[in-house]
């Protein structure tokens, strides 16, 4: 990009200076760092909701479960009271 243009109009030939500068302002960085926070905070929420399903999922068994041994339980007393 050019900032300024000089140009020499004596009796020498003309010459053209072109002055460009150079070097960021930094947004770019600024924004990389925020989308790699906001990545990290989704990766935080996506985890948990994830072990919070599994802490689901591992009570639904384990009553399921709770649920087979009473009813075999209560199938054996039927079976020895049938004898």
């Amino acid at each position: 990009m050019a900032d300024e243009i000089i140009t020499d109009g004596g009796e020498r030939p003309q010459h053209t200076t072109i002055i460009e500068r150079s070097g960021g302002s930094g947004a770019g960085l600024l924004i990389g760092f925020a989308v790699l926070i906001l990545a990290i905070i989704a990766a935080f929420f996506v985890f948990n909701q994830n072990r919070a399903e599994n802490a689901k999922t591992d009570a639904i068994s384990s009553a399921a479960k709770s649920v087979e041994r009473t009813a075999d339980k209560a199938g054996d007393a039927i079976d020895q009271n049938t004898k």
